[in-house]
């Protein structure tokens, strides 16, 4: 059974008496319309591989109002959401991150993908990558970008914390070497989800670019999605990990 209630997890105020969780961060769910009338949806699947019942939350923290539902899953069963946004949380459009918070130490299966949808066609679902944990990694990287007439990237910073997250972004084709540097501030509780182009203007087009992202703030995510214009095929970038490099530190000064 599926309640759009607030979540049992919080119901207590004092932090020694909150039940234990574990939280997994789909770093990107939606149902928007993109170009060419697309339309883009996210299916997600939670499997309780378990011997007991699984009480679940699902949270969309950067969408009006931040919806959450609780479900109970029995051991050995799935709960399959075909159009997470609509079917769970009643949304017509939404763009956010997905947190599921499993009640108790282990977390239940997370599998998301999506897809696009125009007319007839379904372009083939791309599993999206989750986020376990949080981990303050200060530089991340985000490789094999492209913006052309066969492709195009959209950039995804999430600020899932209580204050403003400024985020740097350089622009790379060679390793160390900027060819364009932004500076953005995410407010708290939002999502920034945004062409290349239109955080690098001056830069027209390009393949095998790489962006590298520094920030200092905690409960941020950041992703990409290369997608092929005439077939709408998607393919989602998950963030490396890297060191602070001088050229970023630079472009902070």
């Amino acid at each position: 059974m599926i309640c759009a209630t607030l979540s049992a997890f919080a119901a207590t105020t004092i932090a020694a008496d909150r039940p234990v969780t574990v939280s997994v961060i789909v770093p990107v769910v939606g149902a928007v319309t993109g170009p060419g009338g697309a339309r883009w949806k996210t299916d997600v699947e939670l499997r309780n591989d378990s011997r007991a019942e699984e009480t679940v939350s699902l949270t969309l923290p950067t969408a009006p109002d931040q919806p959450i539902i609780v479900t109970t899953i029995p051991p050995g069963e799935s709960v399959r959401f075909g159009d997470v946004v609509g079917e769970a949380f009643g949304m017509e459009s939404a763009l956010s991150p997905l947190i599921v918070e499993t009640l108790g130490r282990r977390s239940v299966i997370v599998r998301a993908t999506t897809y696009a949808v125009r007319g007839m066609e379904v372009s083939a679902p791309q599993p999206i990558a989750l986020q376990y944990g949080n981990p303050l990694a200060p530089i991340r990287v985000l490789n094999g970008l492209s913006f052309s007439d066969e492709f195009r990237t959209n950039v995804g910073l999430a600020n899932l914390g209580d204050t403003s997250a400024e985020f740097i972004l350089a622009l790379q084709r060679l390793a160390g070497r900027n060819v364009a540097v932004a500076r953005l501030v995410v407010p708290p509780n939002a999502l920034v989800h945004a062409a290349l182009q239109s955080l690098f203007p001056l830069i027209t087009s390009g393949n095998d670019f790489s962006v590298l992202i520094e920030t200092s703030a905690p409960d941020t995510y950041v992703y990409a999605s290369v997608i092929e214009n005439t077939t709408n095929a998607a393919r989602f970038v998950q963030p490396a990990i890297s060191m602070p490099l001088p050229e970023v530190r630079q472009a902070r000064q």
